[in-house]
């Protein structure tokens, strides 16, 4: 098991279904545009079903809607990892598209989690159009995490055998 500061790589404190009702709760206006697929260790799967307003001229994929599900497994990865957060927020992403992405065809986003510290986490992206084995799209996020998570920063400091020691960033 590999020590990732505060975290060991077999922790996750929220499920896929957690997650599903977190969602539902905290974003109820774009909850039903994206499905947790599964979440692991420092990892999440994401898929937006795509619809026609997901499309832009051309037949393809809009960048806000492959935006829009790359951010969300992100943020999935991250509370997978540190729980119920709903304050996480984006501070940079940047995303490369590579390939156009089939019309009516589901988008999956593949995060992992790069980095997790205290106040950051740093992740890499893959997209991939059904279908399509090479990915579409390809971002870099970085999330910010909201100071004073009190107990649960204890528990995953004494988990992770570093205590205070733990990366701050």
């Amino acid at each position: 098991m590999r020590n990732l500061g505060r975290f060991m790589a077999s922790d996750t404190v929220m499920t896929v279904d957690d997650l599903r009702r977190f969602m539902v709760e905290v974003f109820p206006q774009v909850h039903r545009d994206f499905t947790v697929v599964s979440v692991g260790p420092m990892t999440a799967s994401v898929r937006l079903e795509v619809g026609e307003r997901h499309l832009r001229p051309g037949g393809t994929v809009s960048g806000p809607a492959m935006f829009g599900v790359a951010d969300v497994s992100m943020y999935v990865a991250v509370l997978a990892m540190i729980g119920p957060e709903a304050l996480a927020v984006t501070t940079n992403m940047s995303i490369d598209f590579m390939r156009k992405p089939e019309a009516g065809r589901p988008v999956t986003a593949e995060c992992r989690i790069l980095k997790l510290g205290r106040a950051l986490a740093v992740g890499d992206v893959l997209l991939y159009s059904e279908g399509v084995d090479s990915p579409v799209a390809r971002a870099g996020v970085t999330y910010s995490i909201p100071p004073g998570r009190g107990a649960r920063d204890a528990r995953a400091g004494a988990r992770s055998g570093l205590g205070d020691r733990a990366d701050p960033v």
